[in-house]
């Protein structure tokens, strides 16, 4: 009797265990947690358009063994030029950002936002992330990106001034987000103001700033189609500026994961989140212009011979670049080039 309870006890702890696992079952995978931090509000195109989707999508195809949290509005804390470091360093997982907003710190890629280079965010944003994996990858070594992008070429948000041309610029205090449009905008005669932006409308309301570059998409949610009256656009194929985005993952974070979640993050990353993501603003711009025309605001085109003087007055620009870029043993002609022709490849597409 004794011998057969020993062999009852050895068949048992097998089957306890057995149970065990089969009760746990697929929850018994191990669940990661990513936190998504950036600065814009919750009725953003950004946020509630492309972040909120994204994450939805990833929990999905990873059967929830991913959870994502997301913060906006700098809800995790510090200041948007905080945030590429924030991901680098661990404070969150990922970041949605712009790599301009820490000015001279990520040169190569700056060749999108030179006047009169990007085109459609569609184009340009599949353009950005081709040219950063062949052209900028030392440049964010530290971080792993999972897509660049751009918006839609932005225009001229006034508050009590009126744009129509060249001369009307000059001496007009205006926002600008980077490093390349601050230097455009001091050519074409206004007074550059730098700032993110989230700080816009405060800075329009207290007259900071008479007026800010933007595009209409994410006028909408920061209420700057409230505080301006007129907006001025650029005509031809080619916009004044875009800025870049980047949405990115903490480098040890994504390598801790294992190889099928690793997957399911590169299954959402690359040209085709930039693709998809380029589309998006392009569609978020009629919406954000239709909500200033509502509040009877006017509007007027740069075109033809005046926007000729414009790409004029601008071109020192890119001049003074390409010297930069040389400076640092790189061939800013052939990079400024290609990105032209990475856009008119994707545009063709």
């Amino acid at each position: 009797m004794r011998n057969m309870n020993r062999l009852l006890r050895r068949l048992a702890l097998p089957l306890v265990l057995w149970a065990g696992m089969a009760a746990a079952g697929p929850a018994a995978a191990q669940e990661f947690t990513l936190r998504i931090h950036h600065f814009l509000p919750p009725p953003s195109t950004t946020h509630k358009d492309f972040i909120v989707p994204w994450a939805e999508k990833v929990e999905a195809e990873s059967t929830g063994r991913i959870k994502i949290e997301i913060y906006p509005a700098m809800q995790l804390g510090g200041k948007p030029p905080q945030l590429f470091d924030q991901v680098r360093d661990g404070v969150a997982d990922i970041v949605w950002t712009l790599p301009g907003y820490t000015a001279g710190r990520f040169p190569t890629v700056e060749v999108f936002e030179l006047p009169f280079v990007a085109a459609s965010a569609e184009a340009t944003s599949q353009a950005a992330h081709a040219f950063y994996e062949k052209h900028a990858r030392e440049e964010f070594k530290d971080i792993h990106p999972l897509m660049f992008h751009v918006h839609a070429p932005g225009s001229f948000h006034m508050r009590g001034k009126e744009v129509r041309n060249l001369d009307d610029l000059k001496g007009l205090k205006v926002r600008a987000p980077t490093r390349m449009t601050n230097i455009a905008l001091k050519n074409l005669g206004a007074t550059p103001v730098g700032m993110p932006v989230p700080a816009v409308p405060e800075a329009l309301s207290k007259g900071v700033v008479e007026g800010a570059i933007l595009p209409y998409e994410v006028t909408r949610p920061l209420k700057v189609h409230e505080l301006t009256q007129s907006h001025t656009e650029i005509g031809g194929d080619r916009g004044l500026y875009t800025a870049v985005f980047l949405f990115a993952m903490n480098k040890a974070k994504y390598e801790s994961l294992p190889a099928d979640l690793r997957q399911v993050i590169d299954n959402n990353s690359g040209i085709p989140l930039a693709k998809q993501i380029g589309r998006l603003w392009d569609e978020a711009e009629a919406p954000g212009r239709e909500a200033a025309a509502k509040l009877g605001d006017s509007f007027f085109r740069i075109e033809g011979e005046e926007l000729a003087r414009w790409q004029a007055a601008t071109a020192p620009v890119a001049e003074a670049w390409i010297a930069e870029m040389a400076k640092k043993g790189k061939d800013g002609t052939a990079l400024l080039a290609e990105a032209r022709a990475l856009i008119d490849y994707y545009a063709a597409q």
